[in-house]
């Protein structure tokens, strides 16, 4: 996948992608949850994410409380010391990486944490969330970084104008 190409068009699309998800919010569809659930399995169906990994190469989770405990712990490191050396607090107060790619990034793609990576990993690109539309900043974010959060864009507006 050409990420570079990705990113062009998910910029000029950005705007059409605004007002769709504008328009969810608006007015959400009858059965929406439903609809956004089977789309989201229906792109990752196509989508291999060992193969882009873009998400850990660009941009790096928020990690909560919970997720540092679990994530030092699993690392058999001190929180204190695991935050010390791989994270940083941002102008939001939050916890995130220090710097990028993702430290626990593998050569092939693979997460070195994969089984006590952070939620914020676990969820993204939040494309099977129920209520969608409250989170369409995200979403729009995700487009430019996540070539499976447009193909989702993409696929949910030709379906919800298909249906009207």
């Amino acid at each position: 996948m050409d990420l570079e190409l990705h990113k062009i068009q998910a910029l000029q699309k950005q705007k059409e992608h605004q007002k769709f998800l504008a328009q969810l919010k608006k007015k959400p569809p009858k059965n929406l949850d439903v609809t956004v659930q089977n789309i989201h399995d229906e792109v990752f169906k196509n989508i291999n994410c060992l193969k882009c990994a873009n998400c850990c190469k660009t941009t790096g989770p928020l990690f909560t409380e919970k997720d540092i405990e679990r994530i030092s712990k699993g690392l058999k490191m001190k929180a204190v010391d695991f935050e010390n050396r791989f994270l940083r607090t941002d102008e939001d107060q939050d916890k995130v990486l220090n710097s990028l790619p993702c430290w626990f990034l593998n050569e092939d793609n693979t997460c070195s944490i994969y089984e006590i990576r952070p939620k914020a990993c676990r969820e993204f690109p939040h494309t099977n969330r129920k209520k969608i539309y409250q989170i369409n900043h995200l979403t729009i974010q995700n487009t430019v970084i996540c070539p499976a959060a447009f193909s989702f864009v993409e696929k949910m507006s030709l379906h919800l104008q298909h249906k009207k």
